[in-house]
């Protein structure tokens, strides 16, 4: 299946960057929805399914479940772990891609899809803008988090810091969570979000100038970052490890999410399943995805290697920890008024309901 956009949604989009950030580039040529529906036999073979019991999958009344991805890749896609799970049960997968984060969630604003992976910063800005949504499971933080996203400066950049790009062009999607990112790490440096020249880009647009060496500073992310590290044309001069993130999240169409516990339980459990076989077994995933992300194999073991894999239910301390965030970007001027994140969120009942016994609850 292909997913198109049309005209109408782009100029959504624009209302809505111009609304949360006055001044980002309108990003049309990234807008576009690519259908992934063939998968690899080599992904069906080593993949771990599932065949465990299928409780209440009898009030399961959706009959498609439109799920998003980011230009990364998605390990869950590639596996093919909800089609094997949910076409016994008469629900087909469809997927659309996108350049990052934001693009996501305006799909989603616009009824595009019902869920997909994001950062901590996208359902900020989308809630910002009054998009319907909900935060549906956390993403696991562990020791490998931040390793793969870092700001970067071509190898033979007079910038060594972070306070020498000052005055300076940086680069990255707006709305991101780069956009967090470089925040904090201005301030950690004494500097303010004035102090440097913003330019707001995909990764995928950038990805290629900034290897031409035409862009003074990316803030960026795998596996982009890693192929530049590899060909020898960025130097990290800060990661975001340590960051004080929530992470990322499934989000959710609101209503859908209220309407389809049954089988947002069983989607986050295979979720969970696929992500922990992984984390297990970094080499065997490397493999899986290869053939997706058209890399290098040595390009491809890099971005495995520092990936966090995992979820962990929605808390009262994980929406605590989002609200921070959400605060902090009101505080610094980038959205336009104060949102509470528990609008965002189901009711205790409810993430009952969706969320299986084997997700941490860390």
């Amino acid at each position: 299946m292909v997913a198109t956009v049309k005209p109408a949604y782009i100029n959504i989009f624009h209302r809505f960057t111009l609304l949360v950030v006055p001044g980002l580039l309108t990003l049309a040529t990234s807008l576009t929805l690519v259908s992934c529906t063939q998968q690899s036999q080599k992904a069906d073979n080593q993949s771990p399914a599932s065949n465990v019991a299928d409780a209440n999958t009898s009030k399961i009344k959706t009959k498609v479940l439109r799920m998003g991805y980011q230009q990364a890749g998605d390990l869950v896609r590639v596996t093919k772990v909800l089609e094997k799970r949910l076409e016994p049960l008469g629900v087909k997968v469809e997927w659309a891609q996108f350049a990052q984060g934001p693009q996501l969630m305006e799909a989603m604003n616009v009824g595009k899809i019902d869920l997909g992976s994001v950062g901590e910063t996208p359902p900020i800005f989308a809630q910002a803008a009054g998009a319907q949504i909900t935060y549906v499971v956390g993403r696991r933080r562990t020791e490998n988090s931040g390793k793969g996203s870092a700001i970067a400066v071509p190898p033979d950049s007079p910038i060594k810091s972070i306070k020498d790009i000052k005055g300076q062009k940086v680069v990255f999607q707006k709305a991101s969570a780069s956009h967090y990112f470089i925040l904090r790490a201005l301030e950690e440096a004494g500097l303010k979000y004035s102090d440097i020249q913003v330019l707001s880009i995909p990764n995928v647009e950038a990805a290629s100038a900034f290897l031409e060496g035409k862009i003074p500073v990316w803030v960026t992310g795998d596996p982009h970052l890693a192929r530049a590290e590899k060909l020898g044309k960025a130097r990290v001069i800060k990661t975001s490890e340590g960051l004080d993130s929530p992470g990322g999240y499934y989000i959710g169409a609101k209503q859908f999410a209220i309407d389809n516990p049954e089988l947002l339980r069983v989607v986050i459990e295979e979720i969970d399943k696929i992500e922990r076989w992984a984390e297990a077994h970094p080499k065997d995933t490397a493999k899986l995805i290869l053939p997706f992300q058209k890399l290098p194999p040595d390009v491809m073991d890099l971005v495995i290697s520092r990936r966090s894999f995992g979820l962990r239910a929605i808390s009262p301390d994980l929406i605590r920890e989002q609200q921070r965030v959400a605060d902090y970007f009101h505080k610094n001027g980038l959205i336009p008024k104060p949102i509470n994140i528990k609008e965002a969120t189901l009711t205790d009942e409810q993430y009952a309901a969706i969320t299986p016994p084997t997700i941490s609850q860390k």
